[in-house]
């Protein structure tokens, strides 16, 4: 063999070695954990299946984080969605477990089902220990255990980040990450995890489901942009819908955008192949687009579900594929805090001494704070163009990642953020003996009471109308145990939406008196998807808050349900294609297999509505049930979202009687089964309570802005000036009822501090007690808990340790793909070149580029080629 040959085969073999090395370490290093595991079970079957499953779901997602590395701007539509439904890494490692569950399970039921020639449920062969064995394989076994619930007196006193033990005997009620609540079983094809219209040819009542982009056109198109404005509410009330929406719902969508079988892309295929379910757009139609369908990716499954019951000892798994809600159900203000330890811990500024959250340190807002940006840069958010200098904005972080949406949304969520820090200051300079950790849970307690109190006060019976929130709602008797407050999918997926018809296609930015900004122009809604630049550079909040106060917002009629900027502009940029938002919710709605519009109707108790006369006795505009029933042949097979979107409204709402219903159910179950609720006892004592209803959002615009006159309710409609008070005339609450005595702590002196950790004090059987935590990152080591006796604290303070992340093995912080460095509070995953880290923060994937070594030995190689040939060459003169 030539040496040339030698170095060509010598530099294969260690290119194949080194794939192979990278290839085996990004697939989690199966055969070491089947080895270790599965070898138990003594299933070739199993084995394969659990195997194969795992490399389709980890391929899937490494394609997937491969192409996000390459999109530093939401170039497309299709990519804005992406980013929208993005979760936090906690919830993406959820996600990914219960694909893994789900893939193999269903790989199991093939086999079993080209074995035996009959179609088998996996989970009827499979023993409990092998479900158990696979569910623990997958991940999905450590996040359905029980969370464990602090003992100590804090617990009575704040709700936990995750919104976990609210309930002491159903731990999970509420809690993040958790599966949505079904109150009526799902309706999927094959029964277990299969959405409506997913199978070519599948009828319902004798007809297959119309496709969700025909019934927009055919019910939702509007022939203009025109709208009717409505002439009671202010689009404030509409922002308010969407904000606290978000403060209790979040269903991300899968990790994957590519097919677990085959690792097509979503973008590429038309056909139903988990978990891309694409929407099919009809002949002629308006999206200019040369594919026959739009991308769209179904949500990610809650860990356990998509087969038959199983139980796990104390855990229960559904035998339907359920939705995850990555967020706390609570209304907390979960918008501003997160929902997660971690994301908390990026909020906060723990360098403070009085509890603040993080603001940004480059821009402010006349003298105000704005919300931080992200760490991760660059961000995909939108750019000013125009800017000669090319000044980045990022795209802003707060409590939820959809925060950017549109710049009205990212107005609320600042107004919170500056509220929080107000208030914790003041409670600061009233209690001095306070410890920051003190200051910065009061706030929260507070904001959260505040969030509660606006959203059922002021909002919930405008929107179902009095008669209802009587009727569902009613007086408040106090926390019930017996309640599940967790949001269920058909609220989330189906009733909560009917906001969406409300949205006004333009959004104006007003001067101080009120009238339309010369330097500002009014933005049509795709110009401010996405532009956190347009706050920063373009005046600030207060010319968005006052077009929200002035401005109506939109009222639905028969022939104009939706905006056009939101069917046929939606997520639109600088570049062509559009999303269409009446077709994404029924998607949605159908990738969840929610029950159709009749069976929620009696859920309700309200008659049933089988035939075209019986609809015409809620919708009147029988034009617009002529259409309906064209649309999908029988009424048993209008979606929910539909169907409760076109009824009248009742009297005195915005909602006709099944949306009024559901949401009434679901609003009554946040407050009564809410330990925490504002209104229950022991939360705050009656003072503070009586101060906390004296605020309004009015008073909070007027303390974090600088707009100076409002409406005494800023979800009514006025007229400027007439309907306008000044903000020195609005009632707020009084921060003196939180203040404590500060010289001494019982018979005790202050209590100790500890470095990296906080303390807080509370009364317990009488005794002062304080309780200490640590940062995360960090662990306690020494008593948590000291109580104040009469020779003084009974203990020493504890220190607080950091975490190795790096030594957890059963679940590793970082891909193995990575190498885990551990740092104080936190750790690193770093990557060997040319491997870079994903958008994950744990994963390495492949840079595209050569690597540095690979670089100097192919130049090496030709030197020493070279060397040798002029050796050579000298030799044959010689000779």
């Amino acid at each position: 063999m030539s040496s040339v040959m030698r170095i060509h085969s010598g530099l294969g073999i260690a290119a194949f070695l080194s794939c192979s090395v990278v290839l085996f370490s990004f697939n989690y290093n199966t055969e070491d954990i089947l080895n270790g595991r599965l070898k138990k079970i003594g299933d070739a079957l199993i084995s394969s299946s659990f195997q194969e499953g795992l490399h389709m779901v980890d391929r899937a997602i490494a394609y997937t984080m491969k192409r996000n590395r390459v999109m530093d701007t939401l170039s497309s539509p299709i990519q804005m969605l992406s980013f929208l439904k993005r979760a936090e890494p906690e919830s993406q490692e959820i996600s990914r477990a219960a694909e893994i569950w789900e893939t193999t399970l269903q790989l199991v039921k093939e086999r079993i089902h080209q074995k035996h020639k009959r179609s088998i449920n996996a989970t009827d062969l499979l023993s409990t220990d092998e479900l158990k064995m696979i569910a623990d394989m997958s991940g999905c076994l450590s996040h359905l255990q029980p969370p464990i619930c602090p003992k100590h007196c804090l617990a009575s006193k704040y709700r936990t980040i995750t919104g976990a033990c609210n309930n002491r005997n159903n731990r999970r009620w509420g809690a993040s990450n958790s599966a949505l609540a079904r109150w009526l079983p799902a309706q999927y094809e094959d029964g277990y995890s299969q959405p409506k219209s997913w199978n070519p040819g599948h009828l319902y009542n004798g007809f297959e489901l119309p496709p969700v982009r025909e019934i927009s056109n055919k019910i939702f198109r509007a022939s203009d942009n025109t709208t009717s404005d409505d002439n009671a509410y202010t689009r404030t009330i509409v922002e308010w819908g969407q904000y606290i929406d978000h403060d209790i719902s979040f269903t991300p969508q899968s990790t994957s955008k590519a097919t677990f079988k085959g690792g097509l892309d979503c973008r590429h295929t038309c056909e139903n192949l988990n978990p891309c379910f694409p929407i099919k757009i009809p002949p002629n139609d308006t999206f200019s687009t040369k594919k026959d369908c739009l991308p769209f990716y179904r949500s990610s499954p809650a860990c356990g579900t998509g087969e038959q019951v199983v139980l796990f000892e104390t855990l229960t798994v559904s035998n339907q594929r359920q939705q995850i809600n990555a967020l706390t159900s609570f209304i907390d203000g979960s918008t501003v805090y997160g929902s997660t330890p971690a994301l908390e811990n990026e909020l906060r500024n723990l360098t403070s001494e009085e509890g603040l959250l993080n603001v940004n340190t480059r821009f402010s807002d006349n003298g105000r704070e704005f919300l931080p940006f992200v760490a991760q840069v660059p961000s995909p958010c939108a750019q000013d163009l125009g800017d000669p200098d090319g000044v980045r904005i990022e795209c802003f972080l707060a409590g939820d990642s959809r925060s950017n949406e549109v710049i009205s949304l990212s107005a609320l969520h600042t107004l919170w953020v500056r509220e929080h820090n107000r208030i914790a200051r003041t409670l600061k300079k009233l209690n001095t003996h306070w410890s920051a950790e003190t200051a910065y849970q009061e706030a929260r307690k507070i904001v959260g009471a505040l969030h509660q109190i606006i959203t059922m006060r002021d909002y919930v019976p405008k929107i179902i109308g009095i008669s209802a929130f009587h009727h569902y709602i009613g007086p408040y008797g106090g926390y019930d145990p017996s309640i599940n407050p967790t949001v269920s999918n058909v609220f989330s997926t189906a009733a909560f939406r009917f906001g969406h018809a409300t949205i006004p296609p333009v959004l104006q930015r007003l001067h101080h008196k009120f009238q339309e900004h010369k330097n500002l122009s009014s933005l049509s809604l795709h110009e401010a998807f996405f532009s956190p630049w347009r706050l920063i550079k373009e005046g600030g909040l207060d010319p968005v808050i006052r077009g929200l106060l002035s401005k109506p917002a939109t009222l639905l009629t028969p022939d104009h349900i939706m905006s056009k900027e939101l069917t046929e502009k939606l997520f639109v940029l600088s570049n062509p294609g559009a999303l269409d938002l009446a077709s994404l919710n029924l998607q949605r709605g159908r990738d969840h297999g929610l029950p159709g519009y009749n069976d929620w109707r009696e859920f309700c108790g309200l008659h049933r509505l089988e035939t075209q006369a019986s609809l015409s006795t809620v919708i009147t505009d029988l034009n617009l049930v002529q259409k309906i029933i064209d649309a999908y042949s029988h009424p048993n097979n209008i979606d929910v979202w539909l169907g409760g979107l076109v009824e009248d409204t009742v009297p005195g709402a915005r909602t006709g009687p099944l949306f009024a219903c559901l949401i009434g159910k679901q609003m009554k179950n946040l407050r009564d089964g809410d330990r925490f609720w504002w209104e229950s006892d022991n939360i705050f004592t009656e003072s503070q309570r009586n101060e906390l209803a004296k605020h309004s959002l009015s008073h909070v615009i007027c303390d974090n802005s600088g707009v100076t006159e409002v409406q005494t309710d800023v979800f009514k409609l006025g007229q400027y000036p007439q309907d306008f008070v000044s903000c020195n005339h609005i009632q707020g609450l009084n921060l003196e009822a939180w203040q404590e005595n500060p010289n001494r702590v019982g018979t005790c002196n202050s209590p100790p501090r500890i470095k990296n950790g906080n303390f807080v004090l509370c009364t317990m059987s009488a005794q002062i007690v304080v309780v200490y935590s640590c940062y995360f990152g960090y662990k306690l080591k020494g008593s948590e808990e000291m109580t104040c006796t009469d020779s003084g604290w009974s203990s020493d303070p504890p220190i607080c340790k950091d975490i190795n992340e790096c030594e957890d093995l059963l679940k590793p912080v970082c891909h193995r793909s990575a190498k885990c460095k551990n740092t104080n509070g936190s750790y690193r995953c770093l990557c060997s070149d040319p491997y870079v880290l994903a958008e994950d923060g744990r994963t390495c994937i492949d840079s595209g580029k050569l690597p540095k070594g690979s670089v100097a030995s192919v130049v090496l190689a030709f030197v020493a080629l070279g060397c040798f040939a002029a050796l050579f060459l000298f030799a044959v003169r010689q000779w």
